[in-house]
């Protein structure tokens, strides 16, 4: 009787003893597995990534790769970017950069959203470039690389038909505006002394200023005489015209990776305005030719 004990407590031990060599290898499978994923994703990660989530490198040949560039915008500046009575997006942004995709032998794919958001976007690289009006300065030179510019424009002052308290840019010191917080037109507003509220878009300007809300907005004159053409009643004027117009150009991120997208996107341009696509994109939205100085 002891001795068949004895052998039933041994083989107990046995079968004891394959079961825990059994789980811990199965363990340690299951922590190589993890780990492996976890060093790949950290790997991902320090890697970087583009607007498509492709990793760090020639942003040019990643565009022609997967054969389309991503175009940020806000869709809602005429007559830059804005939707049409049928909901399309249309405006010279929009034909510029399809314009622009064609040559480098690609599809635009446009992303929306406000103005503040798609600058942070570009340097994050959720989106290729940005073609939304951008007025080229000091300041966004030391953040984005620009490419030549596509448009020249002029900043006005725009207040209520009824108001007569500012007649220069002087004027604006103690006054209120309202523009989107990042763009030159706040800049400009707050270097003259103005105190300046954030908005996302033209249409929630306006209504501010028709409200008597604000005293002012800033914005380009090609905007204010679309604006005009669409509501030839509206209560509002040009109280200043800047006299020098300000380049507008295509920004994208800073670094070697965009150095060869930059060089297409400038000959791109150089062939538009050579075959005289960009005169005629900017008489067909702006009535008149802003697509260089002269």
């Amino acid at each position: 009787m002891k001795k068949r004990n004895l052998v039933l407590a041994i083989l107990m031990l046995c079968l004891l003893s394959v079961f825990c060599l059994s789980g811990c290898s199965q363990g340690a499978e299951q922590t190589q597995a993890a780990g492996g994923e976890t060093a790949a994703l950290e790997g991902t990660q320090a890697s970087g990534e583009t607007g498509s989530g492709e990793a760090a490198g020639d942003l040019l040949e990643q565009i022609q790769q997967r054969g389309e560039i991503v175009v940020a915008l806000e869709g809602t500046w005429s007559p830059w970017n804005y939707h049409d009575e049928a909901g399309n997006l249309v405006g010279y942004d929009v034909e510029v950069a399809q314009n622009i995709a064609e040559k480098l032998g690609v599809t635009a794919t446009f992303v929306e959203g406000n103005f503040d958001g798609l600058l942070a976007g570009v340097s994050a690289g959720r989106y290729d470039i940005m073609v939304n009006g951008v007025n080229v300065t000091e300041e966004r030179e030391q953040e984005y690389d620009f490419s030549e510019p596509y448009a020249y424009n002029r900043a006005v002052v725009i207040v209520r038909g009824d108001y007569d308290e500012i007649n220069s840019l002087e004027d604006l010191e103690g006054k209120t505006t309202a523009n989107t917080i990042t763009s030159t037109y706040a800049q400009l507003a707050q270097q003259y002394g103005a105190e300046v509220t954030g908005v996302d878009d033209l249409n929630q300007t306006m209504e501010l200023l028709l409200a008597g809300r604000i005293d002012a907005t800033l914005n380009s004159q090609e905007t204010y005489d679309d604006y005009m053409r669409a509501h030839p009643d509206a209560n509002v004027k040009i109280a200043v015209i800047t006299d020098t117009a300000d380049p507008v150009a295509i920004p994208m991120r800073k670094g070697e990776e965009t150095a060869s997208l930059r060089e297409a996107v400038n000959q791109a341009i150089d062939e538009l305005r050579e075959e005289g696509v960009l005169s005629e994109l900017s008489e067909k939205y702006f009535g008149r030719d802003i697509s260089s100085l002269s």
